[in-house]
């Protein structure tokens, strides 16, 4: 994120602590080159020849003399090669729409994709003045042999008929497993025909996991949904005056996004709407409305912030609210776009006191934790936002990569023009979107806008490889082999990863930090999430109990 001048920190405890964090992101790797470049040669060449060919384009040694240094990503895994990555179904239901609370989601399959796609989220939500919360409900059709040799639809649509008398939802949406798209269901018909008849928004997904070559799928087809069925869809409200945003691409995993809007409500800025954690129905029929949107996982929602800016005229910006000077950041931009004095003071105000208070209890961790080293594999964003938040602490991401990136989240959207679009990609519909003749309103001039986008406030991400120092290592869609490896020659400190390999990284006698669910720990973002991941993170690293393990292999 840049650092210009109306970014950048206003008083000297913020921006001594700020040019700490940057000295450790920008520093050059601790392990040494040499190391480096035979561990990745032992990766590949373990890989038959095609494959090893295959692999070593995702495989990259950071080095910031090369312009437009380039990655593979978004390519389908090898099969053999066991990796972190999920299906399309899991990006949809269990990411992006999962996670709306006022909402009734019925998975359209065997019971075992719907208990997987319920159980292994932490989202939050706070019942709005109606009451309703669903998210510790598990819908599902419960598909057997029986459905998928004679069609499931009567069976979905009699789920759907019972989950509104049951519960009147806001909403209800459907999502397809594989087996539903194998045997040829007509959901989209159900749910049309099951809107009709309930008089509220029946949304099917065609999420198949197989779709797609990973849950990156999932992510677009949900955003696509939204955009066609919900957003807009409140046609009586003109106006939400003040200062408004969306928070999109924020999931509230332990209550995430309740920290970050603690610190905007406190500097006078409301959230019309979330995608998609504490989301609720009729905050996301109104998003147009808001002013701007603030884009934190530029890979899950992205799809959405450029239609709504098509058709609406919402402007995004990319933000990261991990981290405590990436908030303070992010907060300034806020304040740039909006350029109104009494909120940018109001908004330096705060800064000033958060930062203050977190620095305060941040400098006894950073004493235990100051060049300790990380791994992440975590996301589509997080394996970046969180390289600045460990930087807070002193400590250097010297490996890190996605599960499901683009090139675009590794290189910055300038890479864009350079990605050729694969036939996987264009599996997934991409809609056609014009300027709303009715609604299309720009918040601020033409000019205005130019000046923001030129000084990189809005529609710019630049990607996580110029976040990463010399001689580290980025690796997409890491397998447990090329885990393996790296753990025993680079010796991490701490891993932060997923639920799929914690505990072979535990076994290694490295601590894992779960970024997917937090551990069941949280709020890690915004200032007193910065805190709380300061204290939960040293009593990892620093536990006695690590020496004394030894692999069982």
């Amino acid at each position: 994120m840049p650092d210009n001048g109306k970014l950048a920190p206003t008083n000297e405890l913020e921006r001594q602590a700020a040019q700490a964090n940057r000295d450790v992101m920008q520093a050059e790797s601790p392990v040494s080159r040499d190391t480096t470049t035979t561990t990745v040669e032992e990766i590949v060449t373990a890989y038959p020849k095609k494959v090893a060919k295959k692999r070593g384009k995702h495989i990259v040694v950071r080095d910031p003399s090369i312009p437009d240094q380039e990655i593979q990503a978004n390519a389908r895994t090898t099969p053999g090669i066991i990796t972190q990555r999920g299906c399309s179904f899991a990006g949809c239901k269990g990411v992006v729409v999962g996670p709306f609370g006022d909402c009734v989601h019925i998975v359209h399959g065997p019971v075992g994709c719907s208990y997987y796609s319920w159980l292994t989220r932490r989202n939050q939500f706070k019942p709005r003045e109606e009451g309703q919360n669903f998210l510790h409900y598990c819908f599902t059709t419960d598909m057997d042999e029986h459905d998928l040799v004679f069609g499931g639809v009567k069976k979905l649509k009699q789920a759907v008929q019972e989950a509104y008398d049951i519960f009147h939802p806001k909403s209800i949406t459907v999502h397809a497993t594989c087996p539903v798209g194998l045997i040829g269901d007509d959901i989209q018909g159900a749910a049309k025909e099951m809107t009709a008849k309930l008089g509220i928004e029946v949304i099917a997904f065609n999420c198949e996991g197989y779709k797609g070559v990973s849950q990156s799928a999932g992510h677009h087809i949900a955003n696509n949904g939204f955009f066609k069925q919900w957003i807009g869809k409140d046609t009586e409200t003109e106006e939400i005056p003040g200062y408004t945003v969306n928070l999109l691409g924020e999931y509230n995993i332990g209550g995430d996004a309740w920290e970050i809007e603690r610190v905007l409500n406190k500097c006078g800025i409301n959230v019309v709407a979330s995608f998609s954690g504490d989301g609720s129905y009729d905050e996301a029929t109104q998003a147009h409305l808001a002013k701007v949107n603030l884009v934190m996982c530029h890979r899950s929602i992205n799809y959405m912030a450029t239609m709504m800016e098509t058709k609406f005229g919402t402007p995004w910006m990319k933000v990261n609210f991990i981290g405590v000077h990436a908030f303070a950041k992010s907060l300034r931009k806020i304040a740039r776009f909006f350029d109104d004095a009494a909120l940018t003071e109001r908004v330096e105000q705060v800064i000033a006191e958060e930062v203050g208070l977190a620095e305060a209890q941040l400098a006894e961790y950073r004493k235990r934790l100051n060049g300790k080293t990380v791994f992440l594999f975590v996301g589509g964003s997080r394996a970046h936002h969180y390289q600045e938040l460990f930087a807070d602490l002193g400590m250097k991401t010297i490996v890190a990569g996605y599960e499901f990136a683009h090139r675009d989240d590794y290189e910055g959207r300038q890479a864009l023009p350079r990605i050729k679009v694969d036939a996987d990609s264009r599996n997934i519909e991409e809609l056609e979107v014009k300027p709303d003749p009715d609604r299309f309103k720009l918040a601020l001039s033409e000019e205005v806008l130019t000046q923001l986008r030129q000084e990189k406030v809005l529609s710019e991400y630049e990607g996580m490889m110029p976040d990463m120092g010399e001689g580290t290592l980025l690796v997409d869609n890491i397998s447990h082999h090329e885990l393996d490896l790296l753990i025993q020659r680079f010796k991490p400190d701490l891993i932060g990863s997923g639920i799929k390999d914690k505990y072979v990284i535990e076994k290694f006698g490295v601590p894992s930090k779960q970024l997917h669910n937090y551990d069941y720990g949280g709020p890690f973002a915004g200032f007193q999430g910065a805190v709380n991941f300061a204290k939960d993170i040293d009593l990892r690293v620093n536990g006695p109990a690590w020496k004394y393990i030894e692999a069982p292999w």
